[in-house]
């Protein structure tokens, strides 16, 4: 079990305030804190180079860290500045040509669909959606009746931004495999919470963000390459850390994960990322997943049960993002009357996830996702301030 005081203690900034947007920015713990500021005076003291090099032994380390965290191997892993990189990144190496089809979700992320849309343009290819099964997530079935060889690439959200749903991963990117289409799973909002691990999912790319669950710094992210898919995959951006310049016109390209990485990058913030892992690593992914759901689960349960508000979150299996709204009440004004009551949640509108929001009918929702070191009264106040809102 996670130790609540000492969570607690690491993270002044929960102290007081009833902090519930890990699915936005999360708050960092104090030996976050402590890389990215030390190593942003060492870079005042001695300058970047020398400061990196100092770190050296470090920042090679991180591989293994990520590699732990994630069940990959350290040339498995590129270091990014975000989960948007990483997936770009990713998503941008898959080749594709005229009359090849990509599949994706409802609940597709908005910079993902729009990506999508215009690389399919690009090559002359289709953009095609896979319907829902009845409790929100993507139907395996109706996924596996689209696929034939022209699918090349399917996109897997595993959390969306709007809600607590978890698709189902691992039965999506076997179907995928069935085709040899490349799966990319965007564990945004999920790596940190819940396990996401290459050598359990076994898909081909995964995209992975710092700031949110796994408590990083923001400018942060991680892109894991399954060495089974690296040999198909055509990285559009590459520059002296990618490969070696032999001459004009001569070139090698690197073999493993970091041929994605580029040379310049925030040092700091990379090493604030691998404690972060670190820290994450120790609590226990397990632990952490079993809180952050009790937390979630809760929310639900206790606003459900509150006049004048409706919970929205889909899925047979949930998460820990909460989201509802408000009779008569604007999501905005929401948010507004919780901040004055020190509480901060987040409000998500039809940009992240057009098409389930339109489908659903909805607007907007407001979004409380409560990490491990929420304590059991601050949720109890937040369901409070939601009650004296919607009464």
């Amino acid at each position: 079990m996670i130790d609540l005081d000492r969570v607690r203690a690491d993270t002044p900034g929960c102290q007081e305030q009833v902090f519930l947007d890990s699915a936005g920015s999360s708050l960092p713990p104090e030996p976050v804190l402590a890389e990215v500021i030390g190593h942003l005076r060492r870079e005042a003291e001695v300058g970047g180079y020398r400061a990196e090099a100092e770190r050296a032994e470090d920042l090679d380390a991180g591989y293994q860290v990520a590699a732990d965290f994630f069940g990959c191997a350290p040339t498995d892993v590129a270091f990014t500045d975000s989960a948007t990189r990483s997936w770009l990144l990713g998503m941008s190496a898959v080749p594709l040509a005229a009359g090849d089809r990509i599949l994706v979700s409802q609940v597709e992320y908005g910079s993902n669909a729009i990506a999508l849309m215009q690389r399919a343009q690009e090559f002359g290819a289709t953009v095609e959606l896979v319907p829902s099964a009845e409790d929100g997530s993507i139907s395996v079935p109706a996924l596996t009746a689209m696929l034939d060889e022209r699918v090349k690439l399917v996109s897997v959200v595993h959390m969306p931004t709007n809600g607590g749903l978890v698709n189902p991963a691992k039965e999506i990117i076997d179907a995928a495999h069935q085709v040899g289409a490349i799966a990319l799973l965007d564990a945004c909002q999920t790596a940190g919470q819940r396990r996401v691990r290459l050598d359990e999912l076994g898909a081909d790319l995964i995209s992975v963000t710092g700031r949110k669950w796994l408590r990083g710094p923001r400018g942060t992210g991680l892109l894991v390459v399954n060495p089974v898919a690296a040999p198909r995959l055509r990285p559009p951006l590459v520059d002296q850390h990618s490969g070696d310049w032999s001459g004009l016109g001569e070139w090698t390209l690197r073999q493993d994960a970091r041929v994605h990485e580029l040379w310049e990058s925030s040092i700091a913030d990379r090493l604030g990322l691998i404690a972060a892992l670190r820290y994450a690593e120790e609590l226990g992914i397990d632990d952490i997943q079993a809180a952050v759901v009790a937390r979630a689960d809760f929310l639900r349960a206790e606003l459900s049960a509150l006049p004048g508000v409706t919970v929205h979150d889909l899925g047979t299996e949930r998460g820990g993002i909460a989201t509802f709204t408000v009779a008569g009440v604007d999501g905005e004004a929401v948010k507004k009357a919780l901040v004055a009551k020190d509480i901060t949640v987040s409000v998500g509108g039809t940009t992240g996830a057009l098409l389930d929001m339109t489908a659903r009918g909805l607007a907007q929702v407001v979004r409380a996702s409560p990490h491990y070191f929420v304590s059991q009264e601050q949720l109890v106040r937040f369901v409070t301030a939601v009650a004296e809102i919607a009464a």
